[in-house]
């Protein structure tokens, strides 16, 4: 069983495509000191915290800010654009959702094990920045179909339980559980309480990777999902914290599994967690 979409290319090619014209590599690291230590050479820096959220709203960059962002990092509109960074590609997954969401039309690639899987072979990095030539980048129109609000995620527990619809809780048990608010070894973040949207089911999205940040096979992906009840044939939202997990798990369920209805809840549980008269349910008692 081959993956659905030709959305993953290996360490090997993108070395062997370090110098080809039209393949630009975008780096987008959860830690974003780790571009400057060394990164592959002619990568971009992306920068999540600044280039992609609002400066004062809790919501991304408008379509206009995002052409003039890929613009200012050279990208032409028949770019094939790779991306990659630390994490078994988290970041990197959440920069192909958001790049998807914003309505960007370029092939779009995550390099297969990210970073880790880059330094770990041995490829080569340098820490000088590439010059890019600024380009004019054309406008570009938002895919509301692979992004889900609060209200319509309220609105989805009933198709959760008509069985029509899936929600995917891909944070650590605890968190789902309730044990915890927070991922582990991670700062508590100020959200007022703990465990999982009603109905959602627990797959953590570490599941669908292997040790050296690969993904796992579509056969062993498809078994996962399904052997919870999530099947193709569902509309399934996907969330975590604030997105960036849960934009691994919605990339393999849309793109590498070929599910047609897949939606990322990228308010997730700080924003779930904190809201008024938004039910939520726990499997962890304290007593």
């Amino acid at each position: 069983m081959d993956y659905a979409k030709d959305v993953l290319v290996s360490t090997d090619w993108v070395e062997q495509n370090l110098s080809t014209p039209g393949i630009r590599l975008i780096e987008v690291d959860e830690d974003i000191l780790l571009y400057d230590t060394g990164h592959a050479p002619g990568a971009v820096k992306l920068d999540w915290q600044v280039d992609l959220w609002h400066p004062v709203e809790r919501d991304f960059i408008t379509p206009d800010k995002v052409s003039e962002l890929l613009g200012r990092l050279g990208i032409q509109a028949d770019d094939t654009i790779v991306l990659y960074g630390d994490k078994s590609n988290w970041w990197a997954a959440y920069a192909y959702w958001f790049l998807s969401y914003s309505g960007v039309k370029n092939p779009l690639k995550l390099m297969n094990g990210g970073r880790q899987k880059w330094v770990a072979e041995g490829r080569p990095t340098t820490t000088d920045a590439p010059s890019v030539e600024a380009t004019s980048y054309p406008a570009l129109t938002r895919d509301d179909s692979l992004r889900a609000y609060r209200d319509e995620v309220k609105a989805h527990l009933e198709s959760v339980r008509g069985g029509t619809g899936a929600l995917v809780d891909v944070r650590s048990p605890d968190e789902f559980s309730g044990k915890v608010t927070h991922m582990p070894n991670y700062p508590q973040e100020g959200v007022l309480r703990g465990g999982h949207i009603p109905g959602a089911r627990s797959i953590p999205w570490a599941k669908a990777t292997n040790e050296d940040g690969t993904f796992k096979s579509a056969e062993e992906l498809k078994a996962l999902y399904e052997g919870e009840g999530v099947t193709a044939d569902k509309d399934v939202i996907a969330y975590c914290r604030i997105a960036e997990r849960s934009s691994h798990s919605w990339f393999v369920l849309r793109e590498l599994l070929g599910y047609p209805k897949v939606r990322n809840y990228d308010g997730s549980w700080t924003e779930w967690g904190n809201a008024v008269g938004l039910p939520i349910e726990k499997s962890y008692s304290e007593a």
